[in-house]
């Protein structure tokens, strides 16, 4: 008898468990990767680039860049060169270490991801 409540023990930590797994996978492939609205011209060494605000990048844009801009982003005024980056590391209104390929974003994502997920 005790070996019969064992095996159902047994079992039904086996199916938890791979239900964690289960929805561990589709949850780190299921949703689009983090991004922010970037000015391309902006870039600083010590603080990444400015965030701008998302009016300025268009929702279709990957890694084209929009290159017929000057890209200044002196003060207010100035025109940006707004690009989508994604999987950044935000420091308050600059965001550095990502990527402007939505597609290496995605290849970058969590356990289970295939490289054609989202793409």
């Amino acid at each position: 008898m005790a070996e019969k409540a064992r095996r159902r023990l047994r079992s039904s930590t086996v199916i938890l468990g791979g239900m964690g797994a289960l929805a561990a996978a589709l949850t780190s492939c299921g949703s689009e990767p983090d991004k922010r609205c970037v000015d391309r011209g902006s870039y600083d060494t010590l603080n990444g680039y400015r965030i701008v605000d998302s009016k300025n990048c268009t929702s279709g844009s990957t890694s084209a860049g929009k290159s017929g801009k000057s890209g200044k982003s002196g003060g207010r005024g100035g025109s940006v060169d707004g690009q989508w980056y994604y999987d950044a590391d935000v420091d308050g209104r600059h965001a550095d270490y990502g990527t402007f390929s939505k597609s290496q974003a995605v290849d970058r994502g969590g356990f289970g991801c295939s490289g054609s997920a989202g793409g």
